[in-house]
């Protein structure tokens, strides 16, 4: 575990793991592993999320333990560690790098271990939902711009556009239990759209969250998801670019992080059996701003599970 030395220590120092916690050699001495996912292999425009975990990580050395609201902290809650990132020895093959990411989750599940992903682009969530869904779909919470149901893009169907499309027909996610919010920005085909809605998905457009608020939209997630094993994947390009510029495909309009924060504060109690913070892109992101937001996501999802260890 994290000496109170090494916790206490100016955020400068030590190797930047994320949010300074012990790198796992042992799993059994885990209950959860925070994964880096580098690859962007799977984008339809601007690259650059393959260096999202990194600076990620180094931006998660801002980040405290106690938890402002609850005051409860994660890292008493549960042993938390860093494992690193998926090791690939194919960058080029899109299915050969999602199976090399479905084997690495599928093996910390194997061994009792709970796991929050870093990313990487949007498709490295589907060989997660992969691997975690081996008792039956999975519900599904997802914070977007985008539905990412599209189906192929310049020949391939597994592009970053379309791991929840995918994840329907594989049976991963059942989709009336899928709520995707913060959808928004102007499309040349409402394929995405029609396909969310023809099979039962929940999207929570950003006009009505506007609408009904940040609070409102958790409870909403709550009743779609129930009581049920869930899955929660944070696009940072949910994110207003003013808060969040360093991503791929920026959609103006977007939630604020104060909207984002009371979003994921209000979905305590949800059933979730994984997370993941996902296309964080270091080279449009000057000032770091949108690692920053990526890291302080991610440690408002370690709180959300560390409380179902």
């Amino acid at each position: 575990m994290v000496s109170n030395s090494v916790r206490s220590a100016p955020r400068f120092m030590h190797l930047p793991t994320f949010m300074r916690s012990p790198l796992i050699n042992d799993r059994s001495e885990f209950d959860i592993a925070m994964v880096g996912v580098p690859y962007d292999g799977a984008v339809t425009n601007r690259p650059g999320a393959r260096h999202g975990p990194r600076e990620v990580r180094s931006a998660s050395s801002m980040i405290r333990a106690i938890h402002p609201v609850t005051h409860s902290n994660p890292f008493e809650l549960c042993r938390v560690g860093d494992a690193g990132d998926v090791p690939f020895e194919n960058l080029y093959d899109i299915q050969v790098v999602h199976a090399e990411i479905e084997t690495f989750f599928r093996a910390l599940g194997d061994d009792g271990l709970m796991s929050l992903a870093i990313g990487g682009d949007h498709s490295v969530t589907l060989p997660i939902l992969r691997a975690l869904a081996k008792e039956g779909s999975l519900g599904l919470i997802q914070v977007d711009a985008h539905t990412d149901t599209w189906d192929s893009f310049m020949g391939s169907d597994l592009s970053h556009g379309a791991p929840f499309r995918r994840a329907v027909e594989e049976g991963l996610i059942d989709p009336s239990r899928t709520v995707q919010i913060g959808i928004r920005g102007a499309q040349n085909s409402m394929e995405g759209w029609d396909f969310s809605d023809s099979t039962g998905m929940r999207v929570l457009f950003m006009d009505e969250l506007t609408r009904i608020g940040a609070e409102a939209a958790a409870q909403e997630a709550r009743r779609i998801v129930g009581h049920g094993p869930t899955y929660l994947s944070f696009d940072i390009d949910g994110l207003d670019p003013a808060f969040a510029p360093g991503t791929g495909t920026p959609e103006v309009g977007g939630l604020t992080t104060v909207e984002a924060l009371t979003l994921l504060r209000g979905l305590r109690g949800v059933q979730l059996v994984g997370a993941d913070v996902v296309e964080v892109a270091p080279p449009f992101d000057p000032t770091g701003i949108t690692a920053l937001a990526g890291a302080t996501m991610a440690y408002e999802l370690l709180c959300l599970l560390s409380e179902q260890s």
